[in-house]
């Protein structure tokens, strides 16, 4: 690929199709996975949940999305990247409605499954986009538009179920209204030309040479997940207001939505995974601030550096991705990237939510600051090898 190349005056910039794409995150994680997090506290109250309970679901979530990341590659191979966009962005909206029909562990599964279709070939799409206009941006553009999801069900979801934690149900239709909307306004972009380039099988030689960036992506799963699943807990534990609980999401949401602005240009220009390193002591110096100053301006300040770096991880994991296999072997590559990101997903909220029930919820942000601590040590090591140097 060329995006370390300055944008060639020819070469436009592709807006449109890099925001459409970008609501396939917005659906698939903002909306699919992330939400999920403001139902807890509600949730948990009216179905007399253990926050174990409450980590099983997400693990559930994981488990789903576990699958869809194995199944991926066979099913571009089939189907095509367009297809399979557009296939996972529609069941992402139906496992939401199945939410809503209280099937909670199917339908959290089937919201895992249709995420991990839509990220995966939606990350193939944008950088076949980035490839075309010589620029990274429709890459980062994508993965920012989780932070729209997370804003917009910031700003609704706590006041729908405030007082009124029965409302869980209306609030997963509601969820699945605005995937539906998602999915029908990302319908065109998903028409990227040359998407149907052959895909290779997942397997573990796209791996192994990156093993220490593969195992730091497992513990990022693993970490990051707790913050953002029991993060509404933890503010009910510490007795946040509701609009104090509406503005960390939303936040969290806006500022991921701005990370691209910060980190477009280092993640090209930046030598070895500097980038990728500092963003994970970023979302890991969030989840310590939180924990450490549970007060209004730690709460705020610890969302918005959440924001602004994690979901820059999976971009600067697939700029590293585009950058280091041929153009015919992205998206298997990135398939095995995210099998090994599912796994942490599907493990870490599990442990979490145990330790939260014996601990209080603040445990969940202890378990991600040192997952993600020790993720960009990883990475450390990997980037201070001799050129050359494998794994």
């Amino acid at each position: 690929m060329t995006l370390e190349t300055p944008v060639a005056a020819s070469r436009a910039m592709p807006w449109w199709p890099s925001i459409g794409l970008a609501l396939g995150t917005a659906s698939a994680l903002g909306l699919g996975r992330f939400a999920y997090g403001l139902f807890v506290p509600a949730m948990s109250q009216d179905l007399q949940w253990t926050m174990t309970t409450a980590g099983a679901l997400t693990a559930a979530n994981g488990a789903g999305y576990l699958l869809g990341a194995v199944l991926s590659a066979a099913v571009i191979r089939r189907a095509g990247l367009t297809a399979t966009f557009r296939a996972g962005m529609v069941l992402t909206a139906v496992a939401l409605a199945t939410t809503g029909l209280g099937l909670l562990t199917l339908g959290r599964a089937a919201a895992g499954l249709g995420g991990a279709l839509t990220f995966i070939s939606g990350a193939a799409l944008a950088s076949r986009l980035a490839d075309r206009a010589a620029t990274l941006t429709p890459v980062t553009v994508y993965f920012a538009g989780a932070g729209g999801g997370i804003a917009i069900t910031g700003a609704g979801i706590p006041l729908l179920l405030h007082v009124h934690p029965e409302r869980w149900v209306v609030g997963w239709w509601a969820l699945a209204g605005a995937a539906a909307l998602a999915s029908a306004a990302s319908w065109r972009a998903a028409a990227v030309r040359d998407a149907t380039t052959p895909t290779a099988a997942v397997s573990g030689r796209h791996l192994w040479p990156q093993r220490r960036i593969a195992a730091a992506y497992l513990l990022f799963g693993a970490g990051y997940i707790g913050y953002l699943t029991f993060l509404s807990a933890y503010l009910v534990d510490r007795h946040a207001s509701l609009p104090m609980v509406c503005l960390t999401w939303i936040l969290v949401g806006a500022s991921a939505m701005a990370a691209p602005v910060l980190w477009s240009r280092p993640i090209v220009t930046w030598g070895g995974n500097r980038p990728l390193c500092v963003m994970l002591l970023g979302v890991a110096a969030a989840a310590a601030l939180a924990r450490a100053a549970p007060t209004a301006a730690g709460t705020t300040a610890s969302a918005v550096l959440f924001g602004l770096a994690f979901m820059m991880v999976p971009a600067a994991v697939t700029a590293h991705v585009t950058r280091s296999v041929p153009l015919e072997a992205t998206s298997a590559t990135l398939a095995a990237f995210t099998v090994v990101f599912a796994i942490g997903q599907s493990i870490g909220p599990w442990i979490s939510g145990i330790l939260a029930d014996h601990n209080g919820a603040g445990a969940t942000l202890t378990v991600t600051a040192l997952l993600c601590t020790l993720a960009a040590f990883l990475v450390v090591r990997r980037s201070a090898e001799p050129a050359g140097a494998r794994g």
